[in-house]
């Protein structure tokens, strides 16, 4: 993965604040790079199947890039291949598994919705709306058993704060003080429907309250913020204080999926969210700190031009066996 230092000339001057917000944008940048080169493969009919794009969403991943402990688990959404870029996998593998090719995460098998990394910690997507969060709770009720004090960490839309199995989630976690950090990104669509037509409450963390955890509601767009509250959480949750809810307002500046019309926008919608997206936080942020508009440039196609070479490496590599297809299936 780039870095800042091999991206940009960092400079002595630069204190630590800037360099981090110029580390963030540079990882703001890989995820965005890497998801506009899958909507065009896919597009381009290299990727197939259903493809759900994190365009907007940057912030969460890359606070918690380095968060994450050596026996902690996280659990994703279906929108999730920027948290596989940020949990350190490279994006060759993850292009060659959304292509289907031999030399993916997963040798091709889990595509876009399914592909998983338990050596970086990464215990993947799941298509099934909310699925994760049962998950993230046996998996931190496993680590009563086993020894660590592992936090688990499970991501998932506002859609999936209506789904039965969060709800459970929610409750058997608090109910056990299980050490569970719940991140609902909120970007106000629950697919294609906002999400306030939904709720009788649209302020979703104020449910935390009735199964006895903390919740709150955040700027999901500025990595700092998130990096900060996140970090809380986790130590929490380490020290025995249970789980917390945190509710991140976002947005996404591209369709649920790809191909989708995105009629039900609201007019003037997209101009106002390009003004608080991650890139123009951490661009004006920088700006101000005296960082010039060519350093910044830098750092966009810096990003760019390792995604281009990861995808074309994972491009040339063989597609999957169909032969192999039932490998792995059976004990």
């Amino acid at each position: 993965m780039t870095s800042v230092e091999n991206s940009v000339d960092v400079g002595a001057t630069l204190d630590a604040d800037t360099t981090q917000d110029l580390e963030d944008l540079n990882d703001v940048w890989l995820i965005r790079a890497f998801e506009e080169k899958v909507r065009e493969l896919r597009v381009a009919g290299d990727v197939v199947g259903s493809v759900h794009l994190c365009i907007g969403q940057e912030a969460t991943p890359v606070a918690i890039k380095r968060l994450v402990g050596p026996d902690d688990a996280l659990f994703v959404t279906y929108r999730g291949h920027g948290y596989g870029l940020m949990r350190g996998i490279s994006p060759t593998s993850m292009f060659a598994e959304l292509l289907g090719r031999a030399t993916g995460i997963n040798s091709g098998r889990g595509g876009s919705a399914y592909f998983i990394a338990p050596e970086h910690r990464f215990f993947g997507e799941n298509s099934i709306v909310g699925a994760g969060a049962p998950i993230a709770c046996g998996a931190a009720l496993a680590g009563r058993f086993d020894g660590t004090d592992r936090v688990a960490i499970t991501v998932f839309g506002d859609g999936a704060m209506n789904q039965g199995s969060v709800h459970e989630a929610m409750n058997f976690a608090a109910a056990m003080k299980l050490p569970v950090v719940f991140l609902c990104e909120n970007n106000s669509y629950s697919e294609m429907t906002p999400i306030a037509d939904m709720v009788g409450d649209p302020n979703l963390f104020r449910r935390a309250a009735s199964y006895g955890m903390v919740g709150e509601r955040i700027d999901g767009n500025d990595p700092t913020t998130l990096r900060e509250r996140i970090s809380q959480a986790i130590a929490a949750a380490r020290e025995g204080g249970g789980p917390t809810l945190l509710e991140l307002m976002t947005a996404r500046l591209v369709g649920h999926y790809i191909g989708d019309a995105e009629q039900y926008r609201i007019p003037g919608e997209l101009d106002r969210a390009q003004e608080t997206e991650p890139v123009a936080v951490l661009s004006r942020r920088l700006i101000a700190a005296g960082c010039s508009r060519e350093t910044l440039d830098d750092v966009e196609t810096g990003a760019r031009e390792e995604v281009e070479s990861a995808a074309a490496t994972a491009l040339g590599a063989p597609l999957a066996d169909p032969a192999t297809a039932k490998d792995h299936v059976y004990a």
